[in-house]
């Protein structure tokens, strides 16, 4: 089961990939089906229904907002950020929208689109049902599924753009667990980036591979300088300040960092911060492998550029490719839903991913890379998700730049050692899995546990 580089890194907004991106994207494709089937031109009206997580913080996570520009044929990576607000305000105001910006139906927001805090659809937490109406009749009814990183699948589990499930996807060097991975690398002597490298070449050139993954980091690069730069109070009520700003301001007063030995992780988890700031904003950001833990990947790999030696473009290409081999392992065995397992899947996964990759960069042999993967996993088994009113703030703004500076050590760690080490990272990948099933549901992004009841949103 082939798991891309392009499946893990999405270009798109904020605040959350499976509450924001995912239902943008479910909400196009419900659009775009009405076409394919000719049922287009008879409808007259939608209804959309959020369930589970989705039902519980959808609105905190802008879930209400993202399916109204799906349905006007708008894609995450692509949409008008500053339009958002403009449209979204003009359907709530006409109670009218054009599907796919072409046909004019009746949808009002406030009747229409509706959060069940109690129920849940079968297959995962993140579930929605798509309603299509001819007047009174129903014509048809489609149930899509968020399922973490903006993957969406249908009732069936299968990809809901129609592509070949996963499975069904041929490459030379096919792994569906760490320790594949890891003998396939002995046995032809790749790295983990090459051999994920020839994979990707199996359905596309090499220089467009390239040149898409030089689009991520660039995304990536864009997302820091704009968190860096912007300042105020992120939107939703919790009047959470901006501190990338200031804090960028009072580090480029010591860029050497003379005055403090411990400047560097300023520097990284103010690159995290500016992220994360800028996804709880609803900016562009890109999900690695969610957007809850989309400043991990980017600040680890501002440290590789910024700090260490021979950091170059070709080690940043190296580093995506391996963090991408990595997380396909947690997506195939576990999960990158917060939904599903608790924030272990989420920045626990990206603290993996950037860990392993980082510790190639700096010239890991393959089963250094695989333990630091391995130790950045350990040490957040367990972790909740409990985001104070369902915003992608509180703590998870913070949890970021823990998370990034962890990596790194936990990188260093490997790097200090053979790569012999007692717990495998498919050993942690199923621990954390079992973990996440055996965790009480109000610790999964439903905003009803840990921090998120036990203080007061003002």
């Amino acid at each position: 089961m082939h798991i891309s580089v392009f499946d893990i890194f999405k270009i798109g907004i904020g605040p959350s990939s499976s509450h924001t991106v995912g239902p943008m994207r479910a909400a196009k494709r419900f659009a775009e089906r009405l076409v394919a089937d000719g049922l287009m031109n008879q409808v007259t009206g939608v209804k959309i229904e959020l369930f589970g997580s989705l039902g519980f913080t959808g609105r905190g996570h802008g879930s209400d907002r993202a399916i109204v520009l799906g349905l006007e044929g708008d894609e995450p990576a692509t949409v008008d950020i500053d339009s958002v607000a403009r449209r979204v305000s003009a359907v709530e105001t006409t109670k009218r929208i054009k599907l796919l910006g072409t046909h004019e139906v009746t949808l009002d927001p406030a009747e229409a689109l509706i959060f069940h805090r109690r129920e849940k659809l079968p297959l995962h937490a993140n579930g929605m049902r798509f309603s299509a109406y001819a007047g009174a009749a129903t014509l048809v009814e489609r149930i899509y599924y968020s399922v973490g990183g903006g993957f969406v699948v249908d009732h069936t589990g299968a990809p809901a753009d129609g592509s070949p499930p996963a499975d069904q996807i041929t490459v030379p060097y096919p792994f569906n667990t760490g320790d594949e991975l890891l003998k396939l690398s002995l046995e032809h002597g790749m790295s983990f980036s090459a051999l994920m490298l020839e994979n990707e070449k199996a359905h596309a050139s090499e220089a467009d591979i390239r040149t898409r993954i030089v689009a991520i980091w660039a995304a990536m690069d864009a997302c820091v300088k704009r968190g860096c730069e912007r300042e105020g109070i992120l939107p939703g009520g919790l009047k959470v300040k901006r501190r990338a700003a200031s804090l960028y301001r009072r580090l480029k007063s010591d860029p050497g960092g003379h005055t403090d030995p411990l400047a560097i992780m300023d520097w990284v988890n103010l690159f995290a911060l500016a992220v994360n700031e800028e996804n709880a904003a609803g900016g562009r950001v890109v999900t690695a492998p969610t957007n809850g833990a989309a400043g991990i990947i980017p600040a680890v790999m501002m440290y590789y550029r910024r700090f260490l030696p021979n950091a170059d473009d070709e080690g940043t290409i190296r580093f995506l490719l391996t963090a991408a081999a990595i997380a396909a392992l947690y997506k195939k065995n576990a999960s990158i839903s917060g939904a599903e397992v608790g924030c272990q899947g989420e920045v626990g996964v990206a603290c993996s991913m950037a860990a392993g990759a980082l510790a190639e960069v700096m010239g890991g042999t393959p089963a250094q890379v695989e333990n630091a993967a391995e130790i950045g996993m350990e040490h957040n088994l367990g972790l909740t998700c409990d985001p104070i009113g369902g915003l992608v703030q509180v703590p998870c703004i913070e949890r970021n730049a823990m998370g990034a500076v962890k990596a790194i050590n936990a990188a260093r760690l490997a790097l200090q050692g053979d790569g012999t080490h007692k717990v495998s990272l498919d050993k942690v990948i199923k621990t954390m899995w079992r973990t996440g099933a055996d965790m009480s549901s109000k610790y999964k992004e439903t905003a009803r546990g840990g921090l998120a009841v036990n203080i007061i949103e003002c």
